[in-house]
């Protein structure tokens, strides 16, 4: 296999050289990426560390402050961001062959396999190429403005969805999510490794799940332990972004389809701080 064998640069050199021509789909998505100022990819090592939560949660705080941001949800078998903004019942709409991403606010749009499913219930039942071919079409085929940010949640582990994304978006960074355990933490020695061969920056680890905040006096109790991903950031030399606690709120608000509503002031503060480092790097 060549370099360029899927390349998605309209203008590469090795291609020229070679007398390839990149297919259509590859100059879309090229085209697509050129108008994207920073592209995030949101990874675990494990599931249920709230990953999902934190991008969704990244993507509303970065477009409240003015940017453009879009949402893409490439956790096939369990899309969960279209239920978390309260799209849970919507379904894609097309304008001729392009497909319209759902907006959710005059800064945010989304796509999420979701909006394929003739109900929010419905399995979906997809070997790797068809989940690569998806994945594809949703950056080639989907009109997307041109963004300041495009966050992608990718499901846990180093499967296709995410190795597609890393082969697909040369320019990607990584932001990945660990909760306190040692179990978690294991697991995303794997995604730091995973990065590091397929050459895609770490842009910073996120510990969730990081002491839990009483509802009825605010205190912070540390439950699930703390600590543990940042003592990994800095075994492994890696940015730290940001501890999370856990928030009764939060899951209330997502149920509700409201995911920043009510929040309490420790976790809105935590991920303001997030927010605050990711765009340090960037100004």
């Amino acid at each position: 296999m060549t370099d360029c064998e899927h390349c998605t640069n309209s203008s590469c050199e090795g291609c020229a050289q070679r007398g390839n021509k990149p297919n259509p789909q590859d100059i879309a998505i090229a085209d697509f990426l050129s108008q994207v100022k920073h592209k995030f990819i949101v990874m675990s090592g494990k599931g249920g560390v709230g990953k999902s939560t934190v991008s969704v949660d990244l993507a509303l705080l970065l477009s409240e402050r003015g940017y453009k941001v879009g949402l893409l949800d490439v956790d096939l078998h369990g899309p969960s961001v279209a239920g978390m903004l309260g799209f849970e019942k919507a379904h894609l709409q097309a304008a001729g062959e392009r497909l319209l991403p759902f907006q959710y606010s005059k800064n945010l749009c989304f796509m999420s396999a979701q909006g394929l499913l003739a109900s929010e219930d419905d399995p979906l039942i997809w070997r790797g190429p068809v989940k690569i071919g998806a994945i594809r079409q949703f950056l080639s085929d989907t009109e997307w403005p041109a963004l300041d940010y495009l966050i992608i949640d990718c499901p846990p582990g180093t499967g296709d969805e995410p190795l597609t994304i890393v082969q697909t978006i040369r320019d990607a960074e990584a932001i990945i999510v660990t909760t306190p355990q040692r179990v978690s933490l294991a697991d995303v020695r794997k995604s730091v490794n995973f990065c590091e061969m397929a050459q895609i920056p770490i842009r910073g680890i996120i510990e969730n799940m990081s002491g839990f905040i009483c509802p009825h006096c605010g205190q912070k109790v540390d439950i699930f332990k703390s600590g543990g991903g940042e003592s990994l950031a800095q075994e492994k030399n890696l940015p730290f972004l940001g501890k999370i606690p856990i928030d009764p709120m939060v899951v209330a608000a997502e149920d509700d389809g409201k995911p920043l509503a009510n929040l309490s002031e420790g976790c809105r503060k935590a991920l303001d701080g997030i927010v605050d480092r990711l765009l340090a790097v960037n100004h």
